[in-house]
């Protein structure tokens, strides 16, 4: 059984520092624990009704654990909610992911032009779900496939910025030696470079590279992210300036927005980007 490709799973455990996910998460589940109290059923008894166990019954009803919608669906129809249950959703959603990982969303989803600079790996809004998921089981200490579920779907939620009417203006640079490696695989690695292909050929997508034999450019010191706002503000974060912390000043955004400007300037034409990745999915 699984839902959108995620794990078996009735939800992800929360984040003790997320105040106010922990303050919602506490909040349905004393609502559901009273509505399963009110019809008389044990928590064996309900779980099994909905097809989790009593322990994982416990932790959500508790506020130990963010339920996912499929749970509460199931809930609703067991405990005859008549709706009041699902509704929970609304507020479950807007804390399920990691308190850094929302506010990083939110920021993308408000953004009318977001620029990037990658030299480790591809960018997240550019993955693909195995990419992702091959990254986040590569590290060191090994997260919890809890954990790795949980970003995962943190991760593919934030590519709805692709989606977004008006669009974003999207501009990405990459280097070179980010597409060579095979990340999870042969099969993996050519979807993930039929992917870049499919978003780099988006009327409001620029996507470059970075060939490895180019000369020294500003980027070399890390990653360089650049967020614009419709009123006019913008913040902005590189690895290699300002203590890598996300700044706003105007002084400061001029900076990065300078080197930005001149690694675009150094990388390979978009037309030029599109036609290497082309090449090296031959390739493969």
């Amino acid at each position: 059984m699984s839902v959108d490709g995620e794990a078996v799973e009735a939800g992800w455990e929360v984040d003790p520092d997320d105040e106010w996910g922990v303050a919602v998460i506490a909040t349905v589940g004393r609502q559901l624990k009273l509505r399963r109290e009110t019809v008389g059923m044990r928590a064996a008894e309900f779980g099994a009704a909905v097809g989790y166990g009593e322990d994982l019954v416990y932790k959500i009803e508790g506020g130990k654990r963010i339920p996912r919608q499929e749970y509460l669906d199931r809930a609703d129809e067991v405990l005859r909610a008549g709706g009041l249950i699902s509704a929970t959703w609304e507020d479950v959603k807007k804390v399920r992911y990691p308190k850094r990982v929302r506010e990083l969303g939110k920021l993308e989803a408000r953004a009318v032009e977001i620029g990037v600079y990658e030299c480790n790996s591809v960018h997240g809004l550019l993955q693909t779900p195995d990419h992702a998921r091959t990254l986040f089981e590569a590290a060191q200490p090994p997260y919890s496939q809890d954990d790795v579920e949980r970003m995962m779907a943190a991760r593919l939620a934030r590519q709805a910025v692709f989606e977004r009417d008006p669009a974003p203006s999207l501009h990405f640079v990459l280097e070179e030696a980010v597409i060579r490696r095979p990340v999870g695989g042969t099969m993996v690695w050519r979807q993930q470079l039929e992917r870049l292909l499919e978003v780099g050929r988006l009327r409001h997508v620029t996507l470059q590279l970075m060939p490895t034999n180019s000369d020294a450019h500003p980027g070399l010191d890390g990653k360089i992210e650049l967020l614009k706002f419709p009123d006019g503000t913008a913040v902005g974060r590189s690895d290699g300036a300002f203590n890598g912390r996300p700044i706003t000043d105007p002084k400061q955004l001029r900076i990065l927005e300078l080197r930005y400007g001149t690694i675009r300037a150094q990388a390979l034409s978009p037309r030029e980007s599109l036609a290497f990745i082309e090449k090296l999915l031959g390739e493969t």
